[in-house]
């Protein structure tokens, strides 16, 4: 097994548990992190004593589940010459990580304590259970790195979320908190971040239980009871209270110029800043992501919504892309003032968006397979 001290993997009983250490970069990813957990998920797919997973931070004093992949590694390498080829590498197997979750035949609950961002989500969503604290902070802000929400964004935007809200929450990098995300449906629970650790010692204990019961019938009733109340109802969230701009701005129009004359036909200080988060983007990400959503809508599983994201990715990854201006401007010169090219909606042209679909023949994302006769995961 491939380790790294960045990654803490460890077992209490029959509940695997992964601890996600690197509190100076906000437990970004690193390669070396999603090949451990790599490692770790395809040993514990094929340990039938593992009932249930939990993925959390290692450090409670400094509240962050994670903040994304480590994209300016990525971005570093490139620029060197790429001779560690991250730019493909990183992807491929961050998009397994992913896969392995999403197909995970038990639950996996992860505690949303700090900030999640990009690969953050795709290392939690598709699991069973996201426990949101007061601590949380959830957002996908790809498009203002000049990049697009991946590790299976496309897939569950489409799939967990209405249109309307999917657009919004792709396109803008809206963040949100507890409230925002029960209301989405994004978070499964609230526990407040005082009771994380008592929440861990009751699912070691629930799932060492004996019995016939489902490792579901074990872990749900502990997370009922742990379940509260968030401070701000759900119904008074900010999403509750904007979704009838985001419905008629982001719902109905088909392309990214008409959302945003929705936006500005709306006239109201929702529409106002929304318009300013777009404005702000690369037009290219905007225009490829509203086009991915559209596509992930469609895609018949998760496996193949992965392998059109790493299309979508490597296309990114190519000389001159927006995604190098962007991490150059808000990671590196960390300025926030990136020059994108093309800076105009109208000049990204339909083809331009249709070449970050392309197929990439022997380099295309392959689906990873289980070999149940043999009892092997290729991932």
């Amino acid at each position: 097994m491939r380790l790294t001290p960045l990654l803490h993997p460890s077992r209490v009983g029959n509940l695997g548990i992964i601890q996600l250490n690197n509190p100076t970069a906000l437990n970004a990813l690193t390669l070396g992190m999603i090949e451990c957990m790599q490692d770790v998920l395809a040993d514990w797919h094929m340990d039938d004593s593992i009932k249930a997973i939990l993925i959390s931070s290692a450090d409670a004093r400094r509240p962050a589940f994670c903040v994304g992949g480590d994209v300016k590694s990525v971005y570093l390498d490139a620029i060197s010459g790429g001779k560690e080829q991250l730019s493909t590498k990183f992807f491929r197997e961050e998009y397994k990580v992913n896969y392995a979750i999403r197909t995970w035949d038990r639950p996996q609950i992860s505690l949303w304590d700090g900030v999640v961002m990009g690969g953050g989500a795709g290392i939690s969503i598709h699991g069973s259970y996201r426990l949101a604290t007061e601590n949380t902070l959830f957002a996908m802000p790809e498009t203002a790195l000049g990049f697009f929400p991946d590790v299976g964004s496309m897939w569950w935007m489409s799939h967990m979320l209405l249109p309307g809200m999917a657009r919004y929450l792709a396109l803008t990098g809206a963040r949100l908190n507890a409230s925002d995300l029960l209301y989405s449906g994004l978070a499964t629970h609230y526990v407040p971040s005082g009771r994380l650790e008592e929440l861990q010692d009751a699912l070691a204990h629930a799932t060492a239980q004996e019995g016939t019961g489902t490792a579901p019938d074990l872990v749900g009733p502990v997370l009922r009871d742990f379940h509260e109340a968030p401070p701000v109802n759900p119904d008074d969230s900010y999403l509750a209270q904007h979704k009838r701009s985001i419905d008629a701005a982001f719902t109905r129009p088909a392309t990214v110029e008409e959302i945003m004359l929705a936006l500005g036909d709306l006239d109201n200080d929702f529409s106002k800043e929304t318009l300013g988060l777009m404005e702000a983007a690369s037009p290219t990400s905007l225009k490829v992501t509203l086009e991915g959503l559209k596509r992930g809508g469609y895609t018949s599983s998760i496996g193949e919504d992965l392998q059109m994201e790493y299309r979508i990715a490597q296309a990114f990854m190519k000389e001159g892309s927006d995604f190098y201006r962007g991490v150059l401007a808000t990671l590196v010169d960390k300025d926030g003032t990136a020059e994108w090219s093309p800076s105009k909606l109208e000049d990204v042209t339909e083809a331009t968006v249709e070449s970050y679909f392309a197929p990439l023949g022997d380099n295309e994302w392959d689906i990873p397979t289980i070999n149940v006769s043999s009892d092997v995961i290729d991932l």
